[in-house]
């Protein structure tokens, strides 16, 4: 399988071209960045697998054609010229990918850096740690090379002593001590590095916008899958809206995870507000949906029992993030803020196209970083 093709298998120049002449308004940056091959910059990429809908794809797609953003047909201005793959499964879509796109495989990282040379010979580097086969530790996490991927990337880096944006796909790592590792190798090589994903970048329904300074009391995001493939999401749902509360974010004091009884003996001891989160769910399923305990106790994508994390900030306020049942395309959230009788609460809508469409704007993120 390949990318979604350009109509009458046009290649990117010939689309932009054909979009223009029929009117389409383009992102002119964009367009006469295009327009000059000598300015485009040079994206490598580092991914598990490429196979359909994994990150691999919907991250890509958005590098290798044009796609649609905020509606208007928009252009990397950038190419991938080279990939490292760390598994082929059944599926595997990396190798005709290569082939129709024209770029390399590599059987290294520092081959694909350095386009098979000895210096590097990239502007950017997509590192996308997930989807593939890899083992699974205690606390239910998917143990995915992000580390591996990024310690590769920083030896050429160093070695070639000149430094590229580097984006690592979702959270660092599944251990807090490889995390600021890299973290530090970044500042320490001046390696500009984003990392995160795309469930903030949603539409929220209803429309909802906290005050800049409002004073939030309470605060749950709700997520319908995980421990290490989605909780990661609903933090960032949770820290996307309550980071513009009264004071601004101030760090984190303390976090806590619960699961079984202790979830519900912390609920009727304040810890946490079913209230409130029925008030998100409310966002998606309307009135009269079930009661709370039963979908949270329905069974869910993997086999990790129902939990909660309990985050505490170094300003005092306390928000949560909670799983509620078995839904990939589950975001929710609620809070409420000081003075106002009613809690305020949306769905984080991802699109037609289940979680796809999130991708295009955490592309152009990516894009813009780079």
């Amino acid at each position: 399988m390949s990318i979604v093709p350009l109509p009458g298998g046009l290649n990117r120049r010939e689309c932009l071209a054909a979009l223009a002449a029929a009117g389409v308004a383009l992102p002119l940056s964009r367009f006469a960045r295009a327009a000059d091959d000598k300015e485009r910059l040079k994206v490598a990429a580092v991914i598990t697998e490429f196979t359909y809908r994994s990150h691999a794809h919907v991250i890509l797609e958005n590098f290798l054609e044009p796609y649609l953003f905020n509606g208007q047909p928009t252009e990397s201005g950038m190419d991938v010229v080279s990939m490292y793959v760390d598994q082929f499964p059944e599926g595997d879509m990396a190798r005709d990918v290569a082939k129709r796109y024209g770029f390399t495989i590599y059987p290294t990282i520092a081959e694909a850096l350095t386009a098979g040379g000895s210096d590097l010979a990239v502007d950017a580097v997509l590192s996308i740690g997930e989807h593939g086969h890899y083992p699974v530790n205690d606390h239910w996490q998917m143990e995915y090379p992000r580390k591996r991927f990024f310690d590769e990337i920083a030896a050429v880096l160093e070695a070639s002593g000149r430094s590229v944006p580097i984006f690592s796909d979702k959270h660092l790592s599944y251990r807090w001590d490889w995390a600021r590792e890299m973290y530090d190798t970044s500042r320490r090589i001046g390696a500009p590095l984003m990392a995160g994903s795309s469930v903030p970048l949603a539409q929220r329904f209803p429309v909802m916008e906290i005050p800049s300074g409002a004073k939030l009391t309470d605060a749950v995001s709700i997520h319908g899958g995980g421990v290490e493939s989605y909780d990661i999401h609903g933090l960032e749902v949770l820290q996307s809206i309550v980071e513009s509360r009264a004071g601004g974010e101030t760090g984190v004091a303390s976090v806590q995870f619960l699961e079984g009884d202790a979830l519900w003996d912390a609920a009727e001891a304040g810890v946490w507000s079913p209230e409130l989160a029925d008030a998100a769910m409310s966002a998606e399923l309307g009135p009269g949906q079930p009661p709370l305990r039963r979908l949270v106790d329905a069974a869910i994508v993997n086999p990790t029992p129902p939990h909660a994390i309990i985050v505490t900030y170094r300003d005092g306020f306390r928000a949560t993030m909670l799983t509620v049942g078995s839904s990939g395309t589950r975001w929710n959230f609620a809070c409420r803020v000081e003075g106002e009788a009613q809690p305020r609460f949306c769905r984080f809508y991802v699109g037609p196209w289940q979680n796809r469409n999130l991708f295009k704007a955490l592309s152009h993120a990516i894009q813009t970083h780079f």
